[in-house]
């Protein structure tokens, strides 16, 4: 999360010059590169059941992307990464157990709400409905990573699932972004690919090996937390009273579902 949130940091440059969208896209495209490269995918190390849900994983990986991003040219952060965390929000309370199954993720859900005030922005229906997709995604990414992560072994489905994603944000943006790039973009492109999201992602199949799916939704209430702390180191931006005080009930409910929500890490099954 604290890749992902210096990552959006370090991309407002690029998003002014290639757009929102573009930004995602480009970010998407050099991550599929780098993983088709280095893991090189072998037919070996996947079933047909697993390679399914590798390539479902990619094309749920670029819908979060590009729509939280589309979201975002309509409707306030605040208001957009409130509406978005509902996804995760439902997987914890759906795979949840006893009185942890809403105890955490309703604090975590306060948390939010008091840090990103949704409230305090404008409407915008479409807006609304992009966040709200791009949460319905967001669950269908932890539960996918998480079937991705017990089915083959290390990060290799990420060899899968990136180009996947690139090739899906390239049918989706890429002609309308192709004629603003610069060599200078695509370094910048590059080195952000490598922040966000090839770091992340690789360390959230990692850790839906070890965490429950509950658990890991309610922990991805943290993010708002990291944006604000950010925001507060590099770019001078207080959060007000009601924003510390979700972060506290964030953090106190990530913690405490973590401390709960270990799992026996899975032998993955790979075929020969």
């Amino acid at each position: 999360m604290l890749s992902v949130q210096l990552g959006v940091a370090v991309a407002v440059g690029l998003i002014d010059q290639i757009g929102a969208e573009g930004a995602a896209w480009l970010r998407l495209a050099w991550a599929g590169l780098l993983f088709l490269v280095f893991l090189r995918p072998r037919r070996a190390r996947f079933t047909r059941r697993s390679f399914v849900a590798c390539v479902a994983l990619g094309v749920v990986t670029a819908a979060i992307t590009l729509l939280f991003m589309a979201a975002l040219d309509r409707i306030p952060m605040g208001t957009a990464s409130a509406l978005e965390f509902l996804g995760p929000l439902g997987v914890a309370v759906v795979q949840g157990r006893g009185l942890a199954r809403v105890a955490w993720p309703g604090l975590a859900a306060v948390g939010v709400v008091l840090m990103t005030q949704p409230w305090a922005g404008t409407v915008d229906l479409v807006g609304v409905l992009y966040a709200l997709v791009a949460g319905v995604c967001w669950a269908g990414y932890i539960v996918l990573t998480q079937r991705v992560g017990d089915q083959v072994a290390g990060i290799n489905g990420l060899a899968v699932s990136m180009p996947v994603a690139g090739l899906v944000g390239t049918a989706v943006v890429g002609p309308m972004v192709f004629d603003k790039l610069t060599p200078q973009l695509l370094l910048i492109g590059l080195g952000l690919a490598i922040m966000l999201p090839m770091f992340p992602f690789a360390l959230e199949l990692l850790a839906l090996r070890r965490l429950s799916a509950a658990a890991f939704g309610t922990l991805m209430s943290l993010e708002p937390a990291f944006a604000l702390i950010i925001g507060f180191v590099a770019l001078h931006q207080v959060p007000d009273p009601a924003a510390v005080i979700g972060i506290v009930l964030v953090v106190t409910a990530g913690i405490c579902a973590a401390r709960g929500g270990a799992r026996t890490t899975p032998v993955p099954a790979e075929v020969g």
